[in-house]
């Protein structure tokens, strides 16, 4: 039985941007390979953690939605924890509700990123005032 799952990772903050882009593929062809699909992904960035780990105090985070059979979950994280590029991960099974959010927040995140940058209205609210005052 397929289930749908979230896996977030925290990478060390020493790696370059090809590095990390490495380590992403790595497991999203890990996922691929094991007869798993992925959904979506998301890379949150570089954030401060809320404590230190390993002596680090940042870390690259990555998200990352798929489908894949529950035997598959501990062979990811199998090899989260081999992996020393990884720092902390957690992986997640999603309910019915849990996926119709993760799809509502895509979507939204989409709109948002379709949508054309709106011109201020604030500035000409006030040009048209200042007009008024000048034509009285």
């Amino acid at each position: 039985m397929i289930k749908q799952y979230e896996t977030v990772f925290i990478a060390t903050p020493v790696l370059s941007d090809a590095q990390m882009k490495e380590a992403v593929a790595k497991y999203t062809d890990l996922i691929k390979a094991n007869g798993g699909e992925v959904v979506y992904e998301e890379d949150w960035g570089l954030k401060q953690l809320a404590y230190p780990i390993d002596h680090k105090t940042s870390g690259f985070y990555y998200l990352i939605e798929f489908k894949a059979a529950p035997e598959f979950i501990a062979t990811l994280e199998t090899q989260y924890h081999r992996d020393e590029r990884i720092i902390r991960y957690l992986t997640v099974a999603l309910d019915k509700d849990a996926v119709a959010y993760a799809e509502h927040r895509r979507a939204n995140r989409a709109a948002k990123a379709a949508a054309p940058k709106a011109e201020p209205v604030a500035e000409s609210v006030v040009e048209a005032k200042s007009e008024e005052s000048v034509e009285a």
